[in-house]
């Protein structure tokens, strides 16, 4: 029902879309923002490793450097009230250095000297807890020398940790540095 000269009630021929040319933007930000989030995501990660890596080997390192505070103030103890410093630890414990693994010790392995009042029985030294170290007290007439050596990678590089003490004017004076040398390792 047309009347004559009205425009038709729908277009005889509908405009047809033109087609976009490119990508659509969805997919371009996908490609964008996914591998952004990707690259950031691998580095946090990498830092992530290496701070727990850090931490982890300051932890191991905190053992080595508060059990040879422990035996320096021991030995100062020991001088205090014997008036002499205790002599030498016959032999290190345990007897070689851990490699990237803990060593168990045993209360006999601190008190292995020939004589009871020598070496870490005098210092009244022992540890029940495993460790990473292989600890060492030496000593002479006027001062001593306790060492903790470890391999905490097993790389075969030894880290060493070392405090030393003097005896001056009747007293003993021990560093307040601990002398470190390949502390990581």
């Amino acid at each position: 029902m047309n009347h004559p000269g009205a425009p038709p009630p729908y277009p005889a021929h509908a405009p047809t879309p033109q087609k976009k040319s490119g990508l659509p933007v969805w997919l371009i930000v996908l490609l964008i923002v996914v591998p952004l989030f990707v690259a950031i995501g691998g580095v946090l990660v990498v830092l992530g490793v290496y701070g727990t890596r850090k931490y982890i080997a300051n932890a191991k390192t905190a053992e080595a450097r508060s059990t040879i505070s422990v035996m320096a103030r021991a030995a100062t103890e020991a001088f205090e009230s014997r008036g002499a410093l205790c002599p030498s630890a016959s032999s290190p414990v345990p007897a070689s250095t851990p490699r990237a693994a803990k060593y168990q010790s045993s209360p006999a392995d601190w008190s292995r000297d020939s004589a009871a009042d020598a070496g870490f029985a005098c210092l009244k030294f022992s540890m029940d807890a495993p460790q990473y170290y292989q600890y060492e007290y030496r000593a002479t007439a006027t001062g001593f020398t306790v060492t903790a050596h470890g391999d905490l990678d097993g790389d075969g590089v030894v880290s060493t940790f070392e405090v030393e003490g003097r005896v001056t004017a009747g007293r003993v004076l021990v560093s307040p540095a601990i002398q470190e040398t390949n502390p990581e390792e």
